[in-house]
């Protein structure tokens, strides 16, 4: 129930948080009180879609508290959120901050003006009085960041709200106290704590990614694999031998080539260090990311895509199995034989059919203008030849109560901001007549469809499904030509289900 807040002596206010969603308080007199901004708040939270399992299952994990806990914590967090901007702006220059704490996120304003208190006990969060405004410690922060670099040693700093102070970290007291004096803060506004960090960039290991070799022969990344506790990548041998070291696409120190077999076999793997981390993912490039659910062999005639950091994403079907190729430097045997082009510098690139990996890229004929044949290693080979375990994306299965009774279904995977198109990149054909498509995208998304045709060599949007919604429909009424559907994350991320009648 809600609770009366008392303002306590001196710099530090313990005020009490309003602890469930709106209900009427009881004034002095025994009217009833409007519920405050963060009761409504919470309220509104509360009678939201409710958090994923996966949220509360790792809250309950990982901070210890009860699954109750950490929903009403979810609760008070979203209307934290929502209340937390006004505030700030109403308190103006006395803003000192705004956090939440506790197991349950008790709301806390932070004020350097006693006459803002009660603006913010009115509104239904707990106050802190405090010395300096939140200005005055950005701007303290700020010339901190100016004086970056001046030291080694000291590998971070920032605004800690709670201590109303700027913390700067460092293994060597003497060295912040350089620091510090070198940026000209006002030293009263900031405090120096021991500290044994030393932080560094940490990257993800993605299939179809450029890697560099040695002095600067580049290839594509195939699959993230691990073997025991070493995370690495499978690729194509004659990209490296055992020893070679890589950098990857930004051109970091990523890892060493732990074996390499060429010809005869064209695979290898590249151990990555502590920077990088392997995923169960396909850098799709336009087509958004791509989730890697196994390594199931696709039947011939399968469709399959392929990546690389050349030409990245194009796709076509098997042609082959065991097939076998001879290049200059000598015969490959056993390869997967594809329509699929490539050009240099794809090499060692992922094939994947669906969610599950097919092979690394090799080698093979024409190019991705006016098409060619690429040779694949399969990837089941190159587990088995280095006792690898492959790693998986854990996908998230699409929507399965939307878009039903089309002609065609098509699902996905997409990350913010990125585009897929669920029929294929080069199109289809329809007749003339009347084309329907629906989309059925994740909750709390807004996913987005566009019907494209093709004029020349243009392709122009003829139709689209474009609100802030994650689900679209529409209907299309056209002349005979190519289409295709591009599906576009606008925001969120998550799997998506098309459905798509045509003509």
């Amino acid at each position: 129930m809600l609770r009366r807040s008392a303002v306590t002596a001196g710099f530090a206010l313990a005020l009490t948080l309003v602890a469930t969603p709106a209900i009427a308080q009881t004034g002095p007199g025994g009217e009833t009180a409007a519920p405050t901004a963060f009761a409504q708040a919470q309220a509104q939270a509360a009678a939201a879609a409710q958090p994923a399992p996966a949220m509360i299952e790792g809250l309950t994990r990982d901070l210890g508290i009860t699954a109750e806990q950490a929903a009403t914590r979810l609760i008070n967090e979203a209307a934290a959120a929502k209340v937390g901007p006004a505030l700030r702006e109403q308190l103006a220059a006395g803003f000192a901050g705004a956090w939440v704490t506790g197991a349950t996120s008790t709301f806390v304003v932070a004020t350097s003006d006693s006459t803002k208190v009660t603006s913010i006990l009115r509104a239904g969060a707990e106050a802190k009085l405090v010395k300096h405004s939140l200005a005055a410690l950005d701007a303290a922060n700020a010339q901190l960041d100016a004086a970056a670099g001046t030291s080694k040693s000291v590998p971070s700093w920032y605004v800690d709200l709670q201590s109303n102070s700027v913390v700067v970290l460092a293994a060597d007291p003497a060295a912040a106290e350089a620091f510090v004096n070198a940026s000209g803060a006002d030293k009263s506004l900031i405090r120096v704590e021991a500290s044994t960090e030393q932080p560094r960039p940490l990257y993800d290991v993605r299939g179809g990614d450029a890697y560099y070799i040695g002095s600067g022969s580049r290839c594509s990344v195939g699959f993230s694999v691990t073997r025991g506790t070493q995370g690495g990548f499978a690729s194509a041998g004659h990209c490296g031998t055992a020893g070679a070291t890589t950098r990857g696409s930004n051109q970091v120190a990523q890892g060493t080539f732990q074996a390499s077999s060429f010809p005869g076999n064209d695979y290898s793997w590249v151990a990555v260090n502590s920077n990088w981390t392997p995923t169960g993912v396909v850098n799709g490039y336009t087509n958004g990311i791509v989730q890697v659910g196994g390594s199931t062999d696709a039947a011939v005639g399968s469709s399959v895509c392929r990546a690389g950091s050349t030409t990245g994403w194009h796709c076509g079907t098997i042609q082959a199995r065991n097939a076998s190729v001879t290049y200059p430097e000598g015969t490959i045997t056993g390869l997967i034989r594809t329509s699929v082009c490539a050009e240099p510098g794809d090499s060692g690139g992922s094939l994947i059919s669906g969610s599950q990996a097919q092979g690394v890229t090799s080698g093979g004929s024409g190019n991705c203008t006016s098409g060619g044949t690429t040779y694949f290693q399969p990837i089941n080979e190159i587990l088995q030849a280095y006792g690898l375990t492959l790693t998986t994306g854990g996908t998230t299965p699409p929507p399965t109560g939307g878009c039903t009774g089309y002609q065609n279904t098509y699902t996905g995977t997409l990350t913010s901001n990125q585009s897929a198109y669920a029929t294929s990149s080069t199109g289809y054909s329809a007749a003339a007549g009347v084309q329907r498509v629906c989309l059925d995208g994740p909750t709390g998304t807004d996913f987005d469809i566009y019907l494209q045709k093709l004029s020349g060599s243009t392709w122009t949007n003829v139709a689209s499904g474009a609100t802030a919604s994650p689900d679209e429909a529409f209907t299309y009424t056209g002349t005979a030509g190519t289409y295709r559907v591009r599906v576009h994350a606008y925001s969120g991320s998550g799997a998506f289900r098309l459905g798509l009648t045509r003509p």
